[in-house]
């Protein structure tokens, strides 16, 4: 491999020429290349050409055959869909990428978008909630998303049904941001089909994914990040003890975000997931005010700062690892877990590994549903 100027913790310099862009999505379309390998290959080889140059011998090495990068053909075709649909290219360092998000190790190298961009750099909090939710709990999500867009705060959420619809139609207004699991053209659930033309005009719409691609199980908590990362806090309106709000509760307690829920009836299942938040030390809510004092003072009003000093406060990313010593992990992770559940802790200290590189591992098998994760921070295998 090829040394580079560019250390591996420093965030990737932004695209600057059409064929710069068109090589930063080829790569990162290239199997087996997800946001933490992009900022390592990109680390190593200094631009994406050079990173696509050296990418099928990096595979060799590592003992992967037959290894072939994204196909220019799929690129065009990207690339000829997104312009059907208006969307815009926000790669990370530009200026338009959102802030908030870019100060995360993971965040995504690039985000299609379709609406007003602006939208992504004001302040913004998150809010979640049950599919299934009850009459009672659309009237909290509308209210808070109504009451926090009048205080001047972008409502994100994932344009599920439910609590996500709520906060959605709530927010129209003042700014709304829904983040895809698919792609930014594919609506779903098609019931939201209008919505989802309303946030483009009034709001926008954004996806790491490519263009056109239906949204899949695994895609689901990978946007849960992205929804988190946006945000200086996430509020859970209503969830069960097992669901997809609660991975996105983990996520901003793993971003350092605040982290807050509505309580609800002890008999309620859909109010379970909020309660045991709340038990946990998430903040309690009960209003819009409730949700803004929560947040640390320095977030309420953010001081002037260069893309360049933000994009220098993020994280460092996960230590460089090779395609093999990710596999290598992989298996030792497997051969540890069985049915009987595990605790997370106690699998780190016996690896003998950081905890940043277990948790990037078991991200990696949980969406490939090798694992399962419980509640309490229990792991056991898929049968």
């Amino acid at each position: 491999m090829t040394e580079d100027k560019l250390s591996s913790n420093h965030p990737p310099l932004p695209p600057t020429t059409e064929d710069d862009r068109f090589s930063w999505l080829r790569l990162l379309r290239s199997r087996r290349v997800g946001p933490a390998t992009f900022r390592r290959l990109l680390a190593e080889h200094g631009t994406a050409q050079n990173a696509l140059a050296a990418l099928p011998k990096v595979a060799r090495d590592a003992g992967v055959k037959g290894y072939e990068i994204c196909p220019i053909g799929v690129v065009d075709a990207e690339l000829k869909a997104a312009k059907a649909a208006k969307a815009q290219l926000l790669c990370l360092g530009d200026a338009r990428y959102p802030k908030q998000l870019a100060t995360l190790s993971d965040a995504p190298p690039v985000l299609w978008a379709l609406g007003d961009v602006s939208t992504l750099n004001r302040p913004t909090i998150a809010m979640v909630g049950a599919r299934n939710c009850s009459s009672l709990g659309t009237r909290m999500a509308r209210a808070l998303a109504h009451d926090l867009g009048a205080q001047g705060y972008v409502v994100a959420s994932g344009l599920a049904r439910g609590i996500d619809t709520a906060a959605h139609i709530a927010a129209l207004p003042t700014g709304t941001i829904a983040v895809m699991a698919g792609g930014v053209d594919v609506i779903y659930p098609t019931e939201n089909t209008g919505l989802a033309q309303d946030i483009a005009r009034q709001g926008v719409r954004i996806s790491e994914q490519p263009m056109g691609l239906p949204p899949q199980a695994r895609h689901f908590p990978r946007r849960n990040r992205i929804i988190s990362g946006l945000a200086l806090g996430v509020v859970v309106v209503e969830a069960a003890a097992k669901s997809g709000s609660l991975i996105t509760a983990r996520d901003a307690l793993d971003q350092s975000r605040e982290v807050l829920a509505v309580p609800g009836h002890p008999f309620d299942a859909r109010a379970s997931g909020c309660n045991m938040l709340i038990h946990d030390g998430a903040t309690l809510v009960r209003n819009a005010e409730d949700v803004i004092a929560a947040l640390p003072p320095q977030e309420q009003e953010q001081p002037e700062q260069t893309l360049h000093e933000l994009m220098e406060t993020a994280p460092a990313p996960p230590p460089k690892r090779t395609l093999k010593e990710t596999a290598k992990l992989h298996l030792q992770i497997l051969n540890r877990l069985g049915p009987s559940p595990v605790a997370e802790d106690q699998l780190i200290r016996d690896l003998s590994s950081s905890a940043g590189e277990v948790g990037s591992a078991l991200m990696d098998l949980e969406l490939d549903g090798k694992i399962n994760r419980q509640s309490g921070g229990l792991l056991s295998r898929s049968d």
